[in-house]
């Protein structure tokens, strides 16, 4: 046990350094956690993680999968927009897992205003932003696992677009010292965006002070933009295992290249591995904290299927639900 709390010190010294670079990176829908178990742990997963939504956290987590693994994901984020995610998983005896991921992350319709027309101009916009992802992981010892993911990254606001491609990487080591693993991720490591589209056209007055002179064709010139870049290393074991329950622990470290360093714990509860109780807490966040779930897992013929379900407390913006169904066999 003395060797787990030297890992957790080891954790909480990334929380020392301040980030230069708060809210500087775009695409910060790849930044908002995927599937209601890893929400109710408090995104504390880089070495929890063992199904197919193993993509979104570590791609070194789905060599867990045996042969075959989906993961479906919904939730309503602050009542206004939807994201929807989805993987798949599946092993190939002696070559590696292999593994497909897509999150669509959408709002609806609003009406565009200006400063002359403020109540509106009865003309719409809306947005969504689109990742796409495939992934590698096998075995490479009996205890030490890793993985890649490569994924294609889209965003569109009316009709302006923004698009790259991304990298993921990720490890994970197990030790029999109380099932432990430690693990390490890497998110989100690519090309900066940049936004082009036909509404940046525009046409100028050279001089105001003659209204009759030539108007000429110009166009608005926008900034690149870095991906949510994303460093997590952390650690899970078991606290205590009997006959029929068992509670998990873990602990991780996040670094991320917009923002101060954070902490990520989270717990869960098993019983006769069927029904879960999990329960979390995000540290040195603005505005979220506590996270809390539950999960079932339903025998049907030769498959199992997955419920999950998450709830995440905010103190000023709207508090928030995930639910996850997942298949495996």
């Amino acid at each position: 046990m003395k060797k787990v709390f030297l890992i957790i010190i080891f954790l909480s010294s990334f929380l020392s350094a301040q980030n230069p670079n708060l809210g500087t990176s775009g695409a910060q829908f790849l930044q908002i956690p995927v599937g209601a178990r890893a929400a109710a742990l408090g995104g504390a997963m880089v070495g929890l993680t063992d199904d197919a939504s193993s993509v979104f956290w570590n791609p070194a987590g789905i060599t867990n999968v045996k042969s075959f693994d989906a993961d479906f994901s919904y939730m309503n984020w602050f009542n206004l927009f939807d994201f929807n995610a989805a993987a798949i998983a599946y092993n190939v005896p002696d070559v590696g897992v292999f593994a497909a991921q897509m999150i669509v992350f959408t709002t609806d319709k609003m009406e565009v205003t200006t400063e002359e027309q403020p109540n509106g101009t009865g003309r719409f916009f809306d947005a969504g932003d689109i990742a796409l992802g495939l992934t590698y992981s096998r075995m490479l010892t009996d205890k030490f696992s890793a993985g890649i993911t490569v994924k294609y990254v889209y965003q569109r606001i009316w009709n302006e677009t923004a698009d790259g491609v991304a990298f993921d990487l990720g490890t994970q080591y197990k030790l029999d010292f109380r099932n432990l693993t430690i693990a390490m991720s890497m998110s989100n490591f690519g090309s900066n965006l940049k936004y082009d589209g036909a509404d940046l056209n525009i046409v100028h007055l050279k001089n105001e002070n003659y209204p009759f002179s030539r108007l000429t064709p110009a166009r608005l010139q926008t900034e690149e933009f870095s991906l949510p870049l994303n460093f997590q290393v952390g650690i899970c074991f078991d606290i205590f295992s009997l006959q029929f329950v068992k509670m998990r622990g873990a602990v991780d470290a996040v670094h991320p290249n917009d923002n101060n360093e954070r902490l990520h714990f989270g717990t869960e509860f098993s019983f006769f591995d069927r029904f879960f109780l999990r329960g979390g807490y995000r540290y040195n966040y603005d505005d979220e904290n506590f996270t809390a779930g539950a999960g079932a897992n339903i025998p049907f013929g030769g498959s199992l299927i997955r419920f999950d379900y998450a709830f995440a407390f905010y103190d000023i913006l709207p508090s928030v639900h995930r639910v996850s169904v997942g298949l495996s066999f």
